[in-house]
């Protein structure tokens, strides 16, 4: 197999949804998972690198890097098998995420329809283990396809060495310097098919909508009719979608919390604990709607940080930094952030 095509001083513009703009010394696009021989070259050992989905979940802190971008344009929807109640697809990690929704709710596919609209790329999804409306994508990962950047060498990581958490996984800590280059996801039949609704939003919608037995489309309706009204277009502003990650707290912390706070909102997590909404806290901080300069706050969504056009990496972390001070101090809760920064 040749070898990819470098591409030398790219422009990243139009590879970031935050519309940051930051030039590339290399960009390789990686459309086959046989990457051994790129990343034993001389070139690739001696520059630093990063991996680019869809770049809906990156900040791009500085004009220049100085590196390689990894583009993951690795593609495929292949059936792996088809029988009874499930359905087994491996998927390319270069597949844009809301595709491969809209492919399995056209074949009649459930399972990942609470998932509908988030921005990315399938690579991207069990990193961040993507979740919404009482979902995640490590409900339905089987197996995880993985190229070591470092020694070029292929694995499959089962779903029980993935160590899926809240937003979280081993492709984060220990796995960090993988390529995803495919996934395997095992859904329900539309004949077995029940839905999750376990967000009041989405059944107040189904039932408004006359839906007495919601199926894969309609859930899929739901959850894109909310996510319009709480998140700005990509192609209009600026932004990574949730730029903080929801706070998760103990029992013990959450009660003493909300002896402090009566209608602190929550929705339960594992072994007992609490989730508490990352966009309330910040709300309650006084920071949804504010603009500051040439980024801001989004007016509909506290969780949301915006590019109003032509600012730095470097204005967008300031900002978040100001936000996560302020939380910590009226809360006691330090923020984590959603977002990658690309230094």
């Amino acid at each position: 197999m040749s070898m990819p095509v470098w591409e030398e001083f790219v422009d990243l513009e139009d590879y970031n949804t935050f519309r940051v703009k930051s030039t590339a010394r290399y960009l390789v696009r990686i459309q086959s998972p046989d990457i051994g021989q790129l990343v034993r070259s001389a070139r690739f050992q001696n520059h630093r690198h990063f991996i680019l989905g869809s770049g809906s979940n990156i900040l791009l802190a500085h004009r220049t890097y100085d590196g390689i971008v990894l583009k993951n344009e690795i593609p495929g929807i292949d059936i792996v098998s088809q029988h009874g109640i499930y359905t087994t697809l491996k998927v390319g990690g270069g597949v844009i995420w809301d595709s491969l929704v809209t492919h399995c709710i056209k074949n009649r596919l459930g399972g990942i329809e609470n998932l509908s609209m988030i921005p990315g790329t399938v690579g991207a999804a069990p990193i961040q283990n993507i979740g919404a409306y009482g979902v995640e994508v490590g409900d339905v990962i089987e197996s995880v396809q993985v190229v070591d950047t470092r020694t070029g060498k292929a694995r499959s990581v089962p779903k029980a060495e993935c160590d899926f958490g809240y937003r979280d996984s081993a492709f984060k800590h220990e796995l960090r310097g993988c390529l995803i280059t495919s996934v395997t996801i095992k859904l329900t039949n539309a004949n077995h098919y029940r839905p999750t609704l376990t967000f009041d939003s989405i059944k107040k919608i189904l039932e408004v909508q006359g839906s007495l037995e919601p199926t894969i489309q309609s859930v899929s309706d739901a959850v894109r009719f909310i996510r319009r009204q709480k998140l700005p277009a990509l192609n209009e502003i600026g932004n990574a979608g949730s730029f903080f990650v929801n706070v998760v707290v103990d029992a013990s912390m959450y009660q003493g919390m909300n002896n402090l706070h009566p209608y602190l909102p929550s929705f339960p997590a594992l072994n007992g604990s609490k989730i508490i909404p990352a966009a309330w806290l910040i709300e309650k901080c006084g920071w949804k709607g504010v603009q500051l300069g040439r980024v801001g706050v989004y007016a509909h969504n506290a969780l949301v940080l915006v590019n109003f056009g032509g600012a730095k990496g470097g204005e967008i972390i300031e900002l978040s930094d100001r936000i996560i001070q302020d939380v910590e101090h009226r809360f006691g809760m330090k923020l984590r952030l959603e977002v990658n920064i690309v230094l």
